[in-house]
Order: C-alpha cells, then structure tokens, then sequence
C-alpha cells in the first residue's frame, strides 16, 4: 500500500479516501454491486505475519499508473476478520489478491504449533539458488478462529449478544446458523480504567451480571463489556466490546 487504510465499519460500504496500492504485476478492473456482493475483488491486507490479516473488497478500481491502482467502495472485515481490524493499515502494507493465483498450504490439524521450514524462490531455479530464501513458521490455525459475537447489548444486569458462524452461516432457512464447534461456550469480561474487573464463562449467548459486579461498574464511570466465542481446537477468538455508562 502507498496510503493509509482506516478502520471503517463492516458490513457497510466504506466510502471513505481511495486506498492507492502498487502491484508487481497484472491488472485490476472495477465490478457492479452484485459481482461485489457474490464475492468479487477479493484481497487480504495484512503485516506479512500468518495471523494478522484483514480481507476486504472493493467495486471501483481507477489506474493511476503502470502496476499503481486506487481502490474504493469497500466491504471491510469480510471472511470474520472484522474482529482483528486494527485503527489503521499503515503505508507500506502488503496486499494480496485473491483471485486464486496464491493458494492456500493444506497442513493436517497435527501440524497446527510445528516449526515448519520452508526455501521460497521462483519455480523454474534449484533450490540452492541464491534468489531462494528460508523461512520457518508455526501454523495456528487461524481457518479455525470463531468469529467475533454481533449485537452486543445490555438490558439492566443482562448482556446479550448474537453468535455468528463459520460454517454455512449464509442460508436464511433455518432458524439459526450452525454452531460450527463442538460446545457452545463464550468468554464475558467487564473492562473498566483499562483492568479486567469480572469475567465468566457461559455456554449461551447472555449473560446476567451478578449485583455486586453490576454496581461498582456503574459506580466506576464508563466500562466496556467484551464478548469472545470459545472453540475447543483454537481456544477464544477475537472480541465484541461496546462501552457503556459513558456520559
């Protein structure tokens, strides 16, 4: 990237400052709403890291010159990664496409956390080739991460939250998405003056702070509850935090 992307808010169209980025090669080319919303101009945006990525969209695409290309009318936070979008993506970020040209390692669940060692370099040199480097990672899983809760709400003493899935969570016919994990479990944490002053685990999507929790928060001034969904394989995925009782 050659400028800064912004936090903006998921499921809407960020209709904020173009976001100018600079490819090693080929082309990019605009799409109408619908193409868009079947899931059309596809990127990740990220630190270069294996966790830290963000998958946007994006409808328009204007050539400012050769391999340089400004991007607007975005969808942020697609794929769940609304939950890790930082304040800003700074200049310099690296964005790849996802047209299908880079495809994804298929590791068994047993390698999740093992040092893996790898020689990248172009295809058609040996791999005692200087141009070749080596890198070691460790795979998390990060397919695994549950999403992060939406709605979050508090009536009196009672937070309550919807779940999202990873699986199959786009059909309209059921009366919910499906679970996707073995157990329903959350995290709930009240954060107040940046320390955690409560947390539980529940296994459904609410929760009724015990009295004495509820009244020193209000007492506290302004403190934000964070919700987190548990996953068995992965452990807490990223947060829904809402701030309250701040006039």
């Amino acid at each position: 990237t050659e400028t800064v992307l912004r936090r903006a808010r998921a499921g809407v169209l960020d209709r904020g400052e173009p976001l100018r980025i600079r490819l090693k090669d080929g082309a990019l080319r605009s799409v109408g709403l619908k193409a868009l919303l079947a899931g059309g101009n596809a990127l990740a945006i990220g630190d270069g890291s294996l966790e830290n990525w963000e998958v946007i969209q994006f409808a328009k695409a204007v050539p400012v010159e050769r391999n340089l290309w400004e991007i607007s009318d975005r969808l942020r936070g697609q794929a769940g990664t609304d939950g890790i979008m930082p304040e800003a993506w700074p200049e310099g970020s690296i964005v790849v496409l996802l047209d299908g040209a880079a495809q994804q390692v298929t590791l068994p669940p047993s390698a999740r956390g093992q040092d893996r060692f790898w020689r990248i370099g172009p295809a058609r040199r040996p791999f005692d080739d200087p141009s070749y480097r080596a890198k070691t990672t460790q795979v998390r899983g990060i397919g695994l991460r549950p999403y992060a809760p939406c709605h979050l709400r508090l009536d009196g003493r009672v937070v309550s939250w919807i779940r999202r899935s990873r699986i199959d969570g786009d059909g309209w016919d059921g009366t919910d998405v499906p679970l996707g994990e073995v157990q329903e479990r959350y995290r709930v944490r009240i954060v107040q003056g940046g320390s955690i002053r409560h947390e539980a685990e529940v296994g459904r999507p609410d929760y009724t702070l015990p009295e004495q929790v509820w009244t020193d928060a209000l007492a506290g001034g302004a403190f934000t509850v964070a919700v987190a969904q548990l996953s068995d394989q992965f452990g807490p995925g990223p947060f829904a935090r809402r701030t309250f009782n701040d006039q």
